[in-house]
């Protein structure tokens, strides 16, 4: 079985590990409503898509 002959410094753990961090989602805001939705998604608030009504949101 393989065994490393010596062990992982911490920066080279770090240059493994720099592509493993999470990125920070992107929001838009509804040009209905003003609410923060995800791009090319349907609005949650007011239920717009591109300009027009798609679910109708009651409340």
């Amino acid at each position: 079985m393989a065994v490393p002959k010596r062990k992982t410094s911490p920066s080279r753990r770090g240059m493994r590990r720099s592509h493993d961090a999470l990125s920070v989602e992107a929001f838009q805001e509804c040009p209905n409503c003003g609410e923060l939705k995800r791009p090319h998604n349907l609005c949650t608030a007011c239920g717009h898509y591109n300009g027009r009504e798609i679910v109708s949101v009651e409340g």
